[in-house]
């Protein structure tokens, strides 16, 4: 055991139960520095210790008496463990155990690699806690700094959007005056070569129409502005003012277009699916040859209704699917047969998503498109104001028919009144109730119908309306021509049983509404 105790890396030395020196290795004697006397058998273990208290080993004190703590640290329990400096300012991890005989065994062993390990890594511990709180405070300040920028972001978000709002109705009104001065000039230039000139004017106004509406539906969708309010309502209804409004764009293309409603009743934001089916049958038709056939129909699938608009137009490519929802991305063959942007698409993707609609795409390239909208089917239907002209005997001859028009922008009552004149209607023109007080426009003069405008100067076209009917009579047909896109506005006058005609006005949806409203009243004089 003396030999093997040579090998071992640590110091070792065992004392009887007197607390003399029995045996000890090598390592013992070297790293505490001891003279050849004190390593001889029988040295007490007080007088190691009080040679290594002279020395200075145990600190600055009465050697004896440090000597004496030091063997009571060592012996005062049946094992311990215990740490010191060396002579040469190494630290030295001493374990004690006591043996059943009352003697001692005592090993110890150089661990000042260890300690500096420990303190270096405890100064890096501070170190990274210091980093981290730095970094902390960084990314403190930082998403700060961040928050701050989101809110001036959507402040400035909030801003455009309310800019955006006021500059449509401020913009559409000028186009508005242009678009019914053109359709004036049209239709009193006949075949001329002004007339010639009348509708390169009128083409470039859709343009511009076309242009700013899609770049305000972005805007609002964007901002979030565009909200979805779910309603229960009729697919055929929907269909009805869709055929309405493209009727006249379709026989000008020469493409049959042909809608197929349902009894079936959907829930969803119908402005919102008005304004998808409205770009996917504006774009079926500017993208079908003359000759060519459009169709809208609906098919029952599971609990939902699935609404097809199909055409027999250009098509596309599968790998084209993704590109042709890009904004401001076209493909070459259609940008060849019409005039854009190429946000039509851009606009149904994001309506769509905003809805949590499905949109599916099939397409052969030369032989046609499907684009097919899945909406929810329900059971219940709120009662609905009748709504579009197409739902309501319509009158073809306009001659003769009362038109009681109130907008609060001159130039638009002026291109309104000289349009409806040449259409044979009968034209009163007002800028307010007041003027309609104080002109006494109704003195021995009843309208058919009025075509009010939104944004009055005293009060809103819906309280216009409502006052007119209370005068003139509560089943007065009206619409609402107005430049405000908003579904609120829309769902208060279908509401109120008001027609609404976003301008710029189409002239030949005009006359198809106000044939519509005409028809209306024809019927209730009749009943009366």
């Amino acid at each position: 055991m003396r030999r093997a105790a040579e090998f071992i890396p640590q110091g070792l030395a065992v004392f009887d139960a007197d607390l003399k020196l029995l045996t000890s290795n090598a390592r013992y004697r070297k790293l505490l520095d001891l003279p050849d006397e004190l390593m001889q058998a029988g040295t007490p273990l007080y007088a190691i210790a009080c040679h290594l208290g002279r020395r200075g080993d145990f600190g600055i004190g009465d050697p004896a008496l440090l000597a004496a703590r030091r063997v009571e640290t060592l012996t005062r329990s049946q094992t311990t463990l215990s740490q010191r400096l060396g002579a040469d300012g190494q630290t030295l991890e001493f374990h004690s155990s006591r043996l059943p005989d009352g003697g001692l065994v005592i090993s110890f062993v150089d661990i000042t690699a260890r300690v500096r390990a420990e303190a270096a890594l405890e100064r890096m511990n501070v170190s990274l806690e210091g980093r981290v709180e730095e970094r902390t405070a960084d990314l403190t300040r930082v998403n700060s700094e961040l928050e701050i920028a989101r809110a001036k972001a959507d402040a400035a978000n909030r801003d455009k959007t309310r800019f955006l709002a006021a500059a449509s109705h401020d913009l559409l009104q000028p186009l508005n005056a242009a678009r019914l001065y053109t359709a004036t000039l049209i239709e009193r230039a006949g075949g001329t070569g002004l007339g010639d000139l009348a509708h390169s004017i009128e083409a470039s106004l859709n343009a511009v129409e076309e242009i700013m509406s899609a770049l305000l539906d972005i805007s609002r969708i964007d901002s979030g502005a565009l909200k979805p309010a779910p309603i229960a309502f009729n697919v055929r209804d929907l269909l009805k003012k869709i055929e309405v409004e493209f009727a006249p764009l379709a026989r000008e293309k020469q493409v049959e277009l042909r809608l197929v409603g349902t009894s079936a009743t959907v829930l969803a934001d119908r402005t919102l699916v008005a304004r998808v089916v409205q770009n996917l049958v504006s774009n079926a038709i500017k993208y079908t040859r003359p000759g060519g056939r459009v169709l809208a129909g609906c098919r029952l699938r599971g609990g939902r209704i699935r609404l097809d608009i199909i055409d027999t137009g250009i098509g596309f490519n599968k790998d084209q699917h993704a590109l042709i929802f890009a904004e401001f991305s076209r493909l070459e063959h259609g940008a060849r047969m019409a005039q854009g942007l190429g946000l039509g698409l851009s606009i149904v993707r994001r309506i769509v998503t905003a809805l949590g609609l499905t949109l599916e795409l099939e397409s052969v390239e030369g032989r046609g498109s499907r684009f097919s909208l899945y909406l929810p089917l329900t059971r219940s239907l709120r009662p609905a104001a009748e709504y579009g002209p197409a739902n309501r005997e319509a009158i073809s001859n306009l001659g003769g028919v009362r038109v009681l028009c109130v907008d609060n922008d001159r130039p638009i009552l002026d291109a309104m009144e000289g349009l409806l004149t040449g259409w044979g209607c009968d034209v009163r023109s007002a800028r307010s109730l007041k003027d309609i007080d104080k002109d006494q426009l109704l003195l021995g003069w009843l309208p058919d119908l009025v075509l009010m405008d939104y944004h009055l100067d005293q009060t809103s076209g819906l309280d216009a309306i409502e006052w007119l009917r209370h005068n003139v009579g509560g089943h007065l047909p009206a619409a609402l021509v107005t430049a405000d896109r908003s579904p609120a506005v829309r769902t208060l006058a279908e509401d109120r049983g008001i027609i609404v005609v976003t301008k710029p006005v189409k002239p030949a949806a005009l006359r198809a509404t106000i044939s519509g409203l005409a028809g209306q009243r024809s019927r209730q004089i009749a009943r009366v």
